[in-house]
């Protein structure tokens, strides 16, 4: 399907970003993906290269809250594979206490991640996106970027801030055969919120997040899907 195709996913070492690049190998891409520790770098490596071989894959260290290390890889995804096609900011973090508790840093790497590392990203991609004719940029955001909640401030206005990015960016180069798209799961069983656990079983799989990029970049030229909403079909009740 994706034969001939160059990825790009931030966050690719683990959860949906991993979940993401193995979909995207199975069907004939070859991807790089970006992770900020070099164990999990390592480790989402390996398991990636038992899906398709040393040479589809293609491991970097970077931060994407950093311009200057976002601009090297993507160079040096386009120099080692001969372009891109597709861009998936996956990467993000979460802070997670109320407004009047959170540090100022802790304020600043959320945003810095799952806003302001989408566009640094995504403009280092575009360039190359345009000289392919096209191409895919998929944001993956959250739930919690239209349903705030206490405790949430920081991570729902970057997911909020992050949806209307990508409304305006899609509306930009829609012309230019980029479409941008954007993904906003509900509960994922990922160690995000801390360890998965025995309890966890009605949340999404990060798998079942990457079947819907996957989908995306699947559907004909003339079609763009820019909002995809999905969440657990039965989680718990509320009593």
């Amino acid at each position: 399907m994706f034969t001939g195709k160059v990825a790009f996913v931030t966050g690719g070492s683990r959860g949906i970003g991993l979940a993401t690049a193995r979909a995207l190998l199975e069907r004939g891409a070859r991807v790089a993906i970006t992770a900020t520790s070099d164990s999990t770098l390592e480790a989402g490596t390996a398991a990636l290269r038992d899906v398709a071989g040393a040479a589809a894959v293609l491991p970097l260290r970077a931060d994407v809250r950093h311009p200057d290390e976002v601009e090297q890889a993507v160079e040096t995804t386009v120099a080692h594979f001969g372009g891109l096609d597709a861009l998936v900011n996956n990467a993000g973090v979460g802070a997670f206490s109320r407004v009047a508790e959170m540090t100022v840093e802790q304020w600043q790497r959320v945003v810095d991640t799952n806003l302001s590392g989408v566009f640094y990203t995504s403009h280092a991609a575009l360039p190359h996106l345009r000289a392919r004719g096209g191409g895919w940029i998929i944001n993956v955001s959250s739930l919690a970027g239209a349903n705030p909640f206490p405790g949430g401030a920081a991570y729902c206005a970057s997911k909020a801030a992050l949806n209307a990015f990508s409304e305006a960016l899609m509306q930009e180069v829609r012309q230019d055969g980029i479409r941008v798209s954007y993904v906003m799961p509900g509960s994922v069983r990922t160690d995000f919120m801390g360890a998965a656990g025995q309890h966890d079983e009605w949340k999404l799989d990060p798998q079942d997040v990457a079947q819907v990029v996957v989908d995306l970049m699947a559907h004909p030229q003339r079609s763009l899907p820019s909002r995809v909403e999905i969440r657990p079909s039965q989680p718990p009740r509320k009593h």
